[in-house]
C-alpha cells in the first residue's frame, strides 16, 4: 500500500506542469475549505444565540416544574416534598401560586392592568436570590408590616401604572370577582404595599407580580394548595434524568416538565435553524464534491496509459482503484484540514475582539455576535465533508479499474 500512496501524492502533487486537472483539484481543495470553515462559523454562532437564550431563559425558569395533571392546585404534603427532596442533585425547592389578577393603583389614577400574581417565599425563589442585582429600587421583602403584605413588580408594570415605592395597590383575582358575583356581593381587592422593583430578562413570559405564599392563597382561595413546585438543581444538563426518576416515584397525577419543555417551541425552532444551515452550506461542500469527480474523471483519461503500465506490472484492479480512492482522500484531508482551522480562528477572533457587530445592538443585551464552538459541531463537519469526499472517488477510481492493460498500452 506504500506504493499507491505514492502513486497518489505523485499524481495530485507533480510540479512538472500546470494542468486543467489540477486547476480543478485546487478549486476542489478551496471548495471543501471554504464549506468547512462557513459551517463552523455558522454552527458556532447558532451555537452561541442557543447558549445566550438559554441562559436568559434559566435567570427565570426553573430545572424542573412540578404541577397537577387534574387540578389547577393541589395539596404540598411531607411526604411529596420528601419524595423530591431525596436527592443529592436537588439545590432548592420552590413551591408557588400563580394566577391572572387585576391590580389597581391606589395613588388617585385609576390605572389598572391584568396581570400575572406568582406567590412565593421569599428565601426559597431562587431566580430572585440567584440574581440580588435585579431588585433595581427598594427591597425584596414580602412580610407584612403595618397590616400590609408586600409586593415586588416588574420596572415596565411600575412605570405604566405610574407608581412609587410604598404605595398601595389592589389585587383582585378571577375567583374573588366569582364570589362576589355569585354571593351579590361587590368585588373585595386585596390591598399590598409596593416594596420592591425589579428587572429580569424574560423574553418569552410576560412579567409577573410576586407576593408572599400564603397571601397568595388567600387571594385565589386555594386553601392550604399550591399551583406547583419549582425546582433547582446543581447541573441543568441533568433535568431529564430527574424527570423520569421523578416520574416513576410520583406517578401520573402530577404533570413534570424540565426547562427544555417549559420553552420547547422555541428551542425546537433554534435547533431546526441549525441543522436547516448545515444542510443549506453542506451544498458549498456538495460542489467542491462534484469538482472532485471531475478533476478524477479526467486523471483517469489523462493517466490511461500509467494505469496500463501499472496493471501490467503487477497491480490489481483493487490497487488501482485505491489509488483514486487515496487521491479523494487528500483532497479531503487538505481541504478539511484548512477549513477547520480557518473556521476555528475566525470564531476565537470573533469571541474574543467581537470582529462583526450585531445590527441594531445597541437595544439588545449583546453588541457582537455570540460564538459557542461545540466540539461535536466540529467533528461532524469535518467528518461529513470527509465521507462525501471519499464518496466522490466512487466512480473515478471504478473507471479507472475498467481499463485494459493491453489496450491502454498499445494505443496510448
Amino acid at each position: 500500500m506504500q506504493g499507491i500512496s505514492f502513486i497518489a501524492r505523485r499524481y495530485l502533487f507533480s510540479r512538472q506542469h500546470v494542468s486543467l486537472v489540477s486547476t480543478l483539484t485546487l478549486i476542489s481543495v478551496g471548495g471543501i475549505t471554504i464549506g468547512t470553515a462557513l459551517l463552523i462559523i455558522v454552527l458556532s454562532v447558532f451555537n452561541g444565540f442557543y447558549d445566550l437564550v438559554k441562559g436568559l431563559l434559566l435567570t427565570n425558569d426553573p430545572d424542573i416544574r412540578i404541577e397537577s395533571a387534574t387540578a389547577p392546585a393541589f395539596t404540598y404534603s411531607d411526604s411529596l416534598h420528601n419524595e423530591i427532596a431525596n436527592s443529592a442533585d436537588v439545590v432548592s425547592i420552590s413551591p408557588y401560586v400563580q394566577g391572572k389578577c387585576l391590580i389597581i393603583g391606589s395613588n388617585g389614577n385609576n390605572q389598572e392592568q391584568v396581570v400575572t400574581v406568582k406567590g412565593i417565599h421569599p428565601n426559597l425563589f431562587f431566580p430572585i436570590r440567584n440574581h440580588p442585582g435585579s431588585v433595581t429600587s427598594g427591597v425584596f421583602n414580602l412580610s407584612v408590616q403595618n397590616g400590609r403584605p408586600g409586593l415586588l413588580i416588574p420596572q415596565r408594570l411600575f412605570g405604566q401604572l405610574s407608581l412609587s415605592l410604598n404605595d398601595d395597590v389592589a389585587l383582585m383575582s378571577s375567583a374573588g370577582m366569582e364570589k362576589a358575583l355569585t354571593e351579590f356581593a361587590g368585588p373585595h381587592g386585596y390591598h399590598f404595599q409596593v416594596r420592591g422593583v425589579y428587572s429580569l430578562n424574560e423574553i418569552v413570559n410576560e412579567p409577573q407580580v410576586y407576593i408572599d405564599l400564603y397571601a397568595a392563597q388567600r387571594l385565589f382561595h386555594y386553601r392550604n394548595k399550591i399551583s406547583g413546585i419549582d425546582i433547582e438543581l446543581k447541573d441543568h444538563d441533568q433535568a431529564a434524568a430527574f424527570k423520569q426518576t421523578l416520574e416513576k416515584k410520583l406517578g401520573s397525577k402530577y404533570q413534570i416538565e424540565t426547562w427544555y419543555d417549559l420553552q420547547k417551541p422555541l428551542y425546537d425552532v433554534m435547533s431546526l435553524e441549525k441543522w436547516a444551515g448545515y444542510g443549506i452550506l453542506m451544498i458549498i461542500v456538495l460542489v467542491a464534491v462534484l469538482n472532485i469527480i471531475g478533476s478524477l474523471t479526467m486523471l483517469v483519461i489523462q493517466k490511461r496509459r500509467d494505469i496500463g503500465v501499472l496493471m501490467s506490472m503487477g497491480y490489481t484492479r483493487k490497487m488501482i482503484k485505491h489509488i483514486f480512492v487515496r487521491q479523494a482522500f487528500y483532497i479531503g484531508i487538505m481541504g478539511c484540514g484548512l477549513g477547520g482551522i480557518f473556521g476555528l480562528v475566525i470564531c476565537w477572533l470573533q469571541k474574543h475582539y467581537g470582529l462583526v457587530k450585531l445590527a441594531g445592538s445597541g437595544s439588545f443585551i449583546i453588541q457582537y455576535y455570540p460564538v459557542a464552538v461545540q466540539w461535536t459541531d466540529i467533528a461532524m463537519v469535518l467528518g461529513g465533508s470527509l465521507i462525501l469526499c471519499m464518496l466522490a472517488s466512487w466512480y473515478p477510481a471504478l473507471r479507472a479499474s475498467w481499463v485494459e492493460p493491453a489496450e491502454a498500452v498499445r494505443y496510448e
